[in-house]
């Protein structure tokens, strides 16, 4: 069984920053790729960034040059630095780890908002 857990969403002022962290725990080997997605009210998921293993990122258009995704390969955890927030960035922000197996493993979430 594998757990995601995420955190370090909250509110905040436009203009501001964020950090998420989301940590995968369990009898886990290393993911492939771990990805944030959010999805606001009425809106489809969008997938926001996605680092593998190797370190290679890649972000949504809306959010480059303001989001920055890293990871821990021991810890299993990655993070999101949230830069200069807008006010469309409200959302739930998930975590996904993706296995070696491909197998998708999810977070409850973070509500991330960003008031005007």
């Amino acid at each position: 069984q594998v757990q995601v857990v995420e955190s370090g969403g909250g509110l905040v002022q436009s203009g501001g920053s964020l950090r998420l962290s989301c940590t995968a725990s369990g009898n886990v080997f290393g993911f492939s790729r771990m990805c944030w997605y959010r999805q606001a009210p009425g809106k489809e998921r969008e997938l926001v960034a996605t680092i593998t293993g190797g370190g290679r990122t890649n972000y949504a258009d809306s959010v480059k040059g303001r989001f920055t995704i890293s990871r821990d390969n021991a810890k299993n955890t990655v993070y999101l630095q949230m830069n200069s927030l807008k006010p469309e960035d409200t959302a739930v922000y998930y975590c996904t780890a993706v296995s070696a197996t491909g197998a998708g493993y999810w977070g409850q979430g973070t509500q991330v908002t960003v008031s005007s």
